[in-house]
């Protein structure tokens, strides 16, 4: 198995191909990074900017370059000795017509080999569902868009199919008859009955009746002779083809004549698909999707058979030697994620895998799971939280509560918000889970007199209190934290609503899935599917909830609203932060560590900018104050109420906080970007408006009040720039703490594309916007030079001339240089925490990773508002005073500081102020570096 160094994360696009990463392999090498990390590169929906919307897992996507240019990207990948991290997609596909195996799903309903791809219900209890599956994609209620004749029949070389605007749904392949059987008289009249055109059309009508059963390869054969030999006939026979355009024409009917459109609605009441207004699938589904999104639609990789065909190319692409690892998206979305991992280790033994697992607070990865560890985002928030002053949650608490009133408890909004999602977006998704546990109840002594609605009502309060994104109990693996995280939210259910006892009990009898005796093999298995799907919504639940709505409702302090993080955890304390890192040391220690991602909601820089804030509570008040009352008459009054409200004006001047562009000339664009970002916020929050009914009013005087902040005549910026400045330059020294923090934890570190430099982004898509790797490459050279002629001298230059993001992007390359040189330590080393003592103690975190006699010593500052003056950097003697690192006996002796260059001798205590002299942090080593 090859374990990364270091991995960097590129964004496929149709604007960012393999040809474009080719040419930034040189740089990322030279920097260090030592494994490409790559978003899903495997055909996608026409233009996709992410890839996550796959249409056949076994084709690369030709928009990023195709099969050539894919093999040279490989080859180059191998040529500079690095590995290849691929990302790729086990929950979902793309509902779409370019999908070819949901296609041939629709086109042959059972009879079809990927019947059982899909996660469907063919078997839901809804007539109009019953063997079709809910194609929920019209912009208005059905009928409305077919005598609208927003629907319409059309045909082309691959057969008959629906259309909606730019969506088509193909027809099933027994349906064509509907459409052909009517043309047959007019063109016997015409062709006669002996001519071959005539002949061939009556072939095509006789196999269309006499299709074979069965996903059959005399099916299929049938099937394609239908096809291409009706097209032919199409295409060189007029009269063919002016009959099946006729006949198109009439069913396609005539707006403002309902009654013309009622043979088009019948043919479509045939499909294997049903087509349905968008909102229709809030409350009623038959298959499930990726969280609530429609046109993501999941599969059954559960299925061994959907396992090995989904992996085909992926293990082909591993064996081959191109791909070194695999990241699993969404695993908390599979029905049985240790079945999916103990299939993938056999299948794939030697490569690297981590999954993307949102870990709560005290949650932990399950051990028996065949995985390097998770995507990051558990080492990213526990890494923020250290930069946090943990000291002053009271303090912020009451800020917050007095000036925004957000309604109440971070938890109890938590649950509040995740009922909001079930109401609004996922009541089809819990109706039928009660149907499964309706069904087993009935069989069962103790649930037979519970009702389908209690169920429904019962289980909608179970779900609201899980603390976690989902358990992973299994008739094999009766995994003891995933109960107490069960029985932790069936206790809450229980307090909270005693008139739900008989329910809530029954579902605290069967949920923990303990072994029953009582229970027949039918019943157990029904009660064990239950439970199964029951896991695989949770997840969903908390992303909506938590991620996509109350991350943009309690804004108390915006940098812990983060992907696995929580905005009620003011913070993490020293201890705690060392305490985790020395259980991945032990547990986890090829996890990734990762501080931005493609799904953060800010920037990495953004997010330490922010933290500042909870280091200077009075002066965050005292500015709050000034700006909410000079920015009182830019508000407009809509509906009685001023808009922004106090918590999006809370917000919004912690993200100016954040965001703000360190040169001129980002200036240009940031306002359109704060406009986008304040617009996607207060939708995500639906509080005052939303993406499903958006409040025009609203938004557009939230927006005309941000315009007005921009503007010259209005003199916020004036009042808001010093303030800002302090925090930016304490960011700064945030930003460097974190990387390092990153470098030296125990993991394998992860840079997302750019963020060598600063980055002071926000949520998608403006974290995706295009890298200068040209010029990224340019300036790291030139430090590489700079470095060897006159280090001291670089140094100062570097800290004067902060603002480029040149003393950061020196900051990553040394890092990684000192993880190549060292490799086996930085991977499998132990961590040791070092106490620090003397006044400052507080304000700097130490420890070793050792490997045997080897060690390397990480000298991390925090909270430097306390420390220094807005503009000093923490360094000498002078700043530092008598604080001093302890040093155990093995350690003491001569150190090189592989970030300054400086050699120091140390004996049982070492001199903070004496270390860090040119940077205000050190990575030391018993060698020197080498470039």
């Amino acid at each position: 198995m090859r374990i990364p160094t270091a991995t960097y994360r590129m964004q496929f696009t149709p604007g960012v191909t393999f040809n474009h990463a080719r040419e930034t392999l040189g740089y990322l090498r030279e920097l260090g990074i030592d494994t490409l990390y790559a978003s899903p590169i495997f055909r996608a929906r026409s233009g996709s900017d992410h890839g996550y919307d796959v249409t056949d897992m076994n084709a690369l996507n030709p928009e990023l370059g195709g099969s050539g240019d894919f093999t040279l990207l490989a080859e180059e990948v191998r040529r500079q000795g690095m590995g290849w991290l691929q990302d790729i997609v086990p929950n979902h596909m793309a509902f779409d017509a370019q999908n070819p195996m949901l296609v041939d799903v629709l086109e042959n309903g059972s009879h079809s080999r990927y019947f059982r791809t899909f996660d469907i219900n063919w078997e839901h209890p809804l007539e109009s569902l019953h063997g079709r599956v809910l194609a929920p994609f019209l912009g208005s209620f059905y009928g409305e868009a077919l005598e609208r004749g927003e629907i319409r029949l059309g045909y082309d070389e691959e057969g008959f199919f629906a259309s909606y605007f730019d969506q088509r749904y193909p027809l099933r392949i027994d349906s064509y008859l509907e459409i052909l059987t009517q043309t047959h008289a007019p063109l016997r009249r015409s062709l006669g009955t002996d001519h071959p055109d005539h002949i061939q059309y009556m072939g095509v009508l006789y196999l269309l009746k006499t299709l074979a059963d069965g996903p059959s390869r005399d099916r299929y054969d049938q099937i394609r002779f239908i096809k291409q030999t009706l097209w032919g006939l199409y295409e060189r026979n007029e009269q063919v083809r002016t009959q099946i355009d006729q006949s198109i024409d009439q069913f396609n009917g005539t707006p403002d004549q309902p009654e013309s459109f009622s043979r088009l609605d019948a043919l479509l009441g045939q499909q294997y698909f049903r087509l349905s207004y968008w909102k229709v699938a809030s409350e009623e589904l038959n298959y499930r999707r990726f969280f609530s999104i429609n046109d993501l639609i999941s599969l059954r990789i559960e299925e061994k058979d959907v396992f090995e065909h989904c992996h085909g190319l992926v293990l082909k692409l591993v064996r081959q030697g191109h791909f070194s690892g695999l990241r699993i998206d969404h695993i908390d979305g599979l029905y049985d994620p240790l079945q999916y991992l103990e299939r993938l280790a056999v299948a794939a033994p030697e490569a690297y895998v981590v999954v993307e697992k949102i870990l709560e607070e005290r949650e932990n990865l399950p051990r028996t799971w065949k995985t390097q560890g998770t995507s990051g985002y558990d080492f990213l928030n526990r890494a923020l939280g250290v930069l946090c002053d943990a000291s002053q949650e009271r303090r912020f608490n009451t800020i917050y509560h007095r000036f925004a009133n957000p309604g109440g408890r971070c938890e109890d909004l938590a649950v509040e918000k995740k009922r909001l999602i079930i109401q609004r977006h996922m009541l089809g998704d819990i109706d039928n889970l009660t149907l499964l546990l309706k069904n087993f109840a009935s069989r069962y002594r103790y649930g037979s007199d519970l009702t389908r609605h209690a169920l429904h009502q019962a289980l909608i309060e179970v779900m609201v209190e899980m603390p976690v994104y989902r358990t992973y109990l299994t008739p094999r693996r009766q995994a003891d934290e995933g109960r107490t995280h069960l029985r932790k939210a069936l206790r809450k259910a229980q307090r909270n609503n005693p008139g739900m006892a008989n329910e809530l009990e029954f579902l605290a009898r069967i949920l923990p899935l303990e072994i029953n005796r009582d229970l027949s093999e039918e019943e157990r298995q029904a009660w064990r599917h239950f439970v199964m799907r029951f896991q695989q919504f949770t997840g969903p639940l908390m992303a909506k909830g938590i991620e996509d709505t109350l991350l943009y409702v309690y804004n108390r302090l915006i940098c812990l609203n983060e992907v696995g993080g929580s905005p009620e955890h003011f913070g993490v304390k020293p201890d705690d932060f060392h305490a985790l890192n020395q259980k991945r040391a032990r547990l986890w220690p090829h996890t990734m560590n990762a501080t931005a991602t493609h799904d953060t909601k800010r920037g990495e820089d953004t997010r330490v900018r922010i933290a500042v804030l909870s280091e200077l509570p009075q002066e965050w008040e005292r500015h709050l104050r000034s700006w909410y009352r000079l920015n009182a008459p830019l508000k407009k009054r809509v509906r009685r109420r001023m808009v922004p409200d106090k918590n999006d004006e809370y917000f919004l001047y912690q993200t100016l906080l954040g965001s703000w562009p360190l040169h001129p000339q980002e200036m240009e664009d940031y306002p359109q970007r704060i406009r986008d970002y304040a617009i996607k916020a207060v939708r995500e929050a639906k509080v005052h408006t939303g993406w499903l009914k958006p409040d025009s009013a609203y938004e557009d005087a939230y927006l005309e009040f941000i315009d007005a902040l921009f503007q010259e005549q209005h003199s916020f910026i004036e009042d808001f720039a010093p303030f800002q400045e302090k925090i930016a330059f304490f960011g700064m020294l945030n930003g460097l703490s974190q990387l390092l923090l990153k470098a030296s934890s125990p993991g394998v570190p992860d840079f997302y594309q750019g963020c060598e430099l600063w980055d002071l982004s926000l949520v998608d898509p403006d974290n995706r916007r295009p890298v200068d790797y040209p010029a990224r490459h340019k300036t790291l050279s030139e430090l590489r030079k700079s470095a060897k002629k006159n280090l001291t001298g670089l140094l100062a230059e570097l800290r004067d001339d902060w603002q480029s993001g040149r003393i950061k992007l020196y900051l990553t390359w040394r890092c990684l240089q000192a993880r190549e040189q060292q490799a086996d330590l930085f991977s499998d080393g132990d961590y040791l925490p070092l106490e620090v003592e003397g006044k400052y103690a507080g304000h700097l975190l130490a420890y070793a990773r050792c490997l045997e006699s080897n060690a390397v010593v990480a000298v991390v500052p925090r909270l430097m508002t306390g420390l220094v003056d807005e503009g000093t950097w923490p360094l000498g003697e002078a700043i530092w005073g008598d604080t001093r690192i302890v040093l155990p006996g093995e350690m003491q002796g001569s150190w090189h500081d592989l970030l300054s260059g400086r050699s120091i001798e140390a004996g049982g205590h070492l001199g903070v102020g004496t270390l860090l002299q040119d940077l205000p942090l050190a990575l030391l080593s018993r060698s020197p570096a080498k470039d």
